[in-house]
């Protein structure tokens, strides 16, 4: 058996969050710091002397910011990277250009706090750095922009059929490690009349709007920050905040969101078992589960639990996953209807949903 250990190189320009970061790093026995690089200059000295598995990365730094650095990587030389940006709502936007240009994953630096807090970051660092250790990198991808949604909707209230009946389909999607492109993927394809989805993204805190708000610009849906009490509509798209539970809910035929706090689940908050499972029981065989690319069981158990309850599953995958955990394991229990491409994914998404 191979035991050898996840060999991280750590660049960040502050000295003390070099020091915290290789700290919390090898407090985890799989992984071991073999340089730290104050900038992206040293990092390259460093990545010469000796190739890391993971590069964890500040995205402010001297010199040479971090975008710049990663896109250089990513053409010259891809190695995984998980961006480590402190938690900061302006640096949002860059930091969701960096999953862009190749990054693997986003967590927030580990600051001083309650022994929970830390606990907490620590698990999501170790758990993002063993992700990217097991991820294929990625090489740029193209985006595209649609025309602004102004249309005759923006004013008019939209169509109630739907909600008469109980009929009306919701799509939840589950996603990790490589999660971000692979829903911009998916999403992109969609059409403006598409059921209403629910979506659980692993990510932290502040960055989840910003990436609804990038979302909201490339596709024909909207695509927003879930809050409590937004219904699920035609059209719409809610993420999960980070660092909150997301629960589907429904009163008569209309179905709505609950943001809610709580412990981690499957070492993770928003879980996806917890968006399934309350899909499971409000949508039942009016729900379409989707899970996509990610480290780890997260919504395994809650996808076998929708298809008990009648509704049409679907899961990403092995060749085009960044990494297949998630669907692996949701396909192993035998909660999954179809394995398919990422590519297919929209199309049987609308199929399933008629």
């Amino acid at each position: 058996m191979n035991t050898r250990k996840i060999r991280v190189l750590v660049v960040d320009d502050s000295a003390v969050v070099r020091q915290t970061l290789s700290d919390v790093l090898q407090s985890d026995p799989a992984i071991e710091v073999i340089a730290t690089a104050g900038d992206p200059f040293v990092a390259a000295d460093r990545i010469a002397e000796q190739i890391p598995d993971v590069i964890t990365l500040d995205i402010e730094m001297p010199r040479m910011d971090g975008l710049t650095f990663l896109k250089k990587l990513m053409s010259q030389h891809p190695i995984p990277v998980v961006i480590c940006s402190s938690l900061a709502e302006e640096g949002a936007q860059s930091t969701i250009k960096a999953l862009e240009y190749g990054a693997v994953d986003i967590v927030t630096k580990p600051r001083l706090g309650t022994r929970q807090f830390l606990e907490d970051s620590r698990v999501a660092l170790c758990e993002a750095v063993k992700a990217a250790a097991a991820a294929r990198v990625r090489t740029l991808t193209p985006s595209h922009t649609v025309e602004p949604k102004l249309t005759a909707d923006a004013i008019l209230s939209p169509a109630t059929h739907a909600m008469a009946e109980t009929t009306e389909k919701v799509v939840v999607i589950g996603a990790s490690t490589g999660g971000t492109e692979a829903l911009k993927t998916v999403l992109e394809s969609l059409p403006a009349d598409t059921p209403g989805i629910v979506i659980v993204q692993h990510m932290p805190e502040l960055f989840t709007r910003a990436f609804a708000n990038r979302l909201d610009g490339l596709c024909n849906i909207t695509v927003k920050e879930a809050e409590t009490n937004d219904t699920v509509i035609r059209g719409r798209a809610l993420i999960a905040p980070g660092n909150h539970h997301l629960l589907l809910k429904r009163s008569g035929a209309r179905y709505f969101v609950e943001v809610k706090d709580g412990p981690l689940v499957c070492r993770h908050r928003p879980s996806v078992d917890v968006l399934f499972r309350s899909a499971a029981r409000y949508a039942g065989q009016n729900a379409v589960g989707i899970i996509l690319t990610g480290m780890g069981d997260d919504g395994a158990r809650g996808m076998l639990e929708m298809k008990q309850a009648g509704a049409r599953t679907i899961a990403q995958d092995e060749a085009t996953c960044v990494v297949f955990g998630m669907p692996k394991e949701a396909i192993k229990l035998n909660g999954v209807d179809k394995v398919l491409p990422l590519s297919s994914v929209a199309g049987a998404l609308l199929s399933l949903a008629r």
